[in-house]
């Protein structure tokens, strides 16, 4: 059994839950190097990986300008920070596991796709919904003519409210100079996944959407810039002192404290400092934040077939999926504040009656696990670049820029309030 060695370029929150798992499976993976301006973080994936000194690297240029020396390069670096790791590891002949978004621009979207194709390496977009024992059910129903034709597809991503206050607003993705639109930094596996269930291509686009509630007109006129400077209203919701120093969920608790201070294992006293010093500790209505905090999309695909999307912050948290079909409907729930099973309810048209089909167990999709879509592409990899096993989930890299593509199609149409034509747009580009 062939084992695929691993560079990891960027080793935050989402470097570390992959190589968790590639750590899982020694017979399929090694993860060999590692690249990271934080040195806590070096030394923790140096000592649990077994890694030679000289391959954990502060910058990724130092092993991306050696001869290569590994499979696969996965690229799990800020948003901003894709396309030139990207284009390196590209040009070196590396496979890339390349976290979403692709890139911010359309145009460094299609230089990744371009230069991928030129060189015959092989660019997998981790959009892991695709990856979920739900989803995955649910296209193999949809294969398997259970609904019949598809009409229409309504779906939610419930981002949820304090997700939502850590990673778009007080977070590395709130705000659009530093990150992306929110449909981009947070939206684009829902982008991917409408038209890998649906089959085809969206023609037409439309969408609204606005930042509502976390601005300054909604703080209360005694709040101080930071909560920790003893702000009155300890019952907020978004209170920064409870949510990062005395929360008491054990997965919430690090993963809140590690993405506050960029450390591997912080200790009380930083991650107070980071109340003090970064946009962590700030009251949620006084950040820099330009990120929409709910939006809505009306899509029209191949024979006329429409969907509609809407993510909102305002709510537990979970994916919803309804699809309806000429044969009957379908309704999804992918829980994401819970372990709940995430449930798949079918009314069959012919019989009049409700049943729920079984597709495994959930997650919590604030920590981690994305309904098992994390495991899921990391055992569907090895097989698509080991050419065996059922990997028909795994999009070409120009599928994946496609469906990228949607949502700056969308943002323009929220932008000119108008409906974009999705191939003149693309023709545009």
């Amino acid at each position: 059994m062939k084992t695929i060695k691993v560079i990891l370029i960027g080793a935050g929150n989402r470097g570390e839950v992959y190589t968790d798992l590639m750590k899982k499976l020694p017979e399929k993976y090694q993860v060999v190097a590692v690249a990271d301006p934080e040195i806590t973080r070096r030394e923790h994936f140096k000592t649990l990986h077994g890694m030679a000194e000289e391959n954990c690297c502060k910058h990724y240029d130092e092993l991306l300008s050696r001869e290569k020396f590994a499979d696969l390069v996965i690229i799990s670096t800020q948003d901003k920070l894709h396309y030139d790791p990207a284009m390196k590891a590209i040009e070196k002949g590396y496979d890339i596991l390349l976290e979403k978004p692709i890139a911010p621009t359309p145009k460094e979207c299609l230089d990744i796709k371009n230069a991928a194709e030129a060189k015959g390496v092989r660019v997998i977009v981790c959009t892991v919904l695709r990856y979920t024992p739900l989803y995955g059910t649910v296209k193999q129903l949809i294969l398997d003519g259970k609904l019949g034709d598809i009409v229409s597809i309504t779906h939610e991503e419930c981002v949820g409210n304090v997700h939502q206050s850590h990673s778009f607003v007080r977070g590395n993705w709130g705000n659009e100079e530093r990150s992306a639109c929110m449909l981009l930094a947070k939206s684009c596996h829902d982008l991917d996944l409408l038209p890998w269930l649906i089959g085809k291509k969206c023609k037409k686009i439309q969408s609204f959407g606005a930042l509502s509630h976390f601005h300054a007109k909604n703080a209360p006129a005694d709040a101080p810039e930071r909560c920790i400077e003893g702000c009155p209203h300890k019952d907020c919701f978004y209170n920064a002192e409870q949510l990062y120093l005395h929360t008491e969920d054990p997965a919430e608790r690090k993963w809140f404290r590690t993405t506050s201070t960029l450390k591997q294992d912080p200790t009380d006293e930083e991650v107070e400092a980071a109340q003090w010093n970064t946009q962590y500790g700030k009251c949620v209505y006084k950040c820099d934040n330009d990120v929409v905090d709910h939006q809505t999309l009306n899509m029209l695909f191949e024979d006329d077939i429409t969907a509609t999307f809407s993510m909102n912050a305002f709510n537990r948290g979970g994916r919803f999926t309804n699809i309806y079909g000429t044969k009957g409907e379908i309704r999804i729930s992918l829980s994401g504040g819970s372990v709940e099973q995430p449930a798949i309810n079918f009314f069959d048209f012919a019989t009049r009656e409700w049943s729920q089909i079984e597709a495994g167990s959930g997650s919590n999709e604030l920590t981690g696990g994305h309904g098992g879509g994390d495991a899921g592409i990391v055992n569907c990899l090895y097989d698509y670049l080991t050419g065996q096993g059922k990997t028909e989930a795994i999009p070409t890299i120009g599928e994946s820029c496609h469906n990228h593509i949607l949502v700056f199609a969308a943002e323009q149409a929220r932008h000119t309030g108008t409906i974009v034509d999705v191939d003149a747009f693309i023709e545009s580009l």
